[in-house]
């Protein structure tokens, strides 16, 4: 990196946002890392701090409440006045060890859904005028090549539930919202991307639910990493990348129908005025 910047990492204490997280102490970059477990968190900044020294900040909050989304985005608005780039990289996987029935957030919402893609979305629409502020900035969505299409008469899926449904939407969801929202935003001011970091990456998620890994964490935090300090990449935007090559989303991120639905729906879901 070119200059010192502030990067906000969510997901921070374990698997890719903690590679990440080292890397990015590694280029001189302060940080905001977001963890779920206080005590986790602490472990992570230490590490952190001992290896790489630098200026590590945390903030902790549960991504199943909305409520505490809130707070975690004015906790972090608290402790910096920039914000080069939002890394929206928390969530859960479509099994163990969070379960394969289906499970409700605090505000009702179906639990993948809820803190895979509402928690981020309503993050990034928070933090969007210090970004704007910040410009140049970056909002990278950490999504997969796992996507199911949305059923928005069934949004929440009480029907017919299964988790590798409820993770593929919840990805698919960010993704699509992540094309709605850069076409909302000049390419100079703030970009907006999301990639799948790499497959099967030996993560917890991962390692509880299948046993094995297939690609390194070190695949995932180049990738994740390009998108957030690739200079060549400072005005590419509302794309979707499957590692560092351009890749085709569902076909239904491209219809611009679903697109805007999904963009209405979030924003009721959240409670949030749209964006200007």
């Amino acid at each position: 990196m070119n200059r010192q910047r502030t990067i906000f990492v969510t997901g921070a204490t374990d698997g890719l946002g903690r590679a990440l997280a080292h890397r990015l102490a590694a280029d001189g970059a302060d940080l905001i890392l977001h963890g779920r477990d206080a005590g986790k968190l602490d472990h992570t900044a230490n590490a952190i701090r001992d290896t790489h020294g630098g200026h590590v900040r945390t903030v902790v909050a549960d991504l199943a409440e909305l409520a505490q989304v809130r707070v975690l985005a004015a906790d972090v608005l608290d402790v910096t006045d920039r914000l080069d780039a939002f890394v929206s990289n928390a969530g859960i996987g479509s099994g163990h060890p969070d379960g394969r029935t289906r499970q409700t957030s605090v505000d009702g919402h179906e639990l993948r859904f809820a803190v895979n893609y509402l928690a981020g979305f309503l993050l990034t629409l928070e933090l969007l005028p210090l970004l704007r502020q910040s410009a140049p900035a970056r909002v990278v969505n950490v999504a997969s090549l796992g996507q199911h299409p949305l059923d928005f008469h069934d949004l929440m899926i009480e029907h017919g539930y299964n988790g590798t449904r409820a993770y593929g939407q919840s990805k698919l969801a960010q993704i699509m919202s992540g094309f709605e929202l850069a076409e909302r935003l000049a390419a100079a001011q703030v970009t907006v991307n999301s990639l799948h970091p790499a497959t099967y990456m030996p993560t917890k998620i991962v390692l509880d639910e299948i046993g094995h890994s297939v690609d390194s964490l070190d695949a995932g935090v180049a990738a994740t990493h390009r998108l957030i300090a690739d200079g060549d990449l400072a005005t590419t935007t509302g794309r979707f990348f499957n590692q560092a090559h351009d890749a085709k989303a569902h076909p239904q991120a491209y219809h611009d129908h679903a697109r805007r639905e999904l963009w209405q729906r979030s924003l009721e879901l959240v409670d949030h005025p749209d964006i200007r």
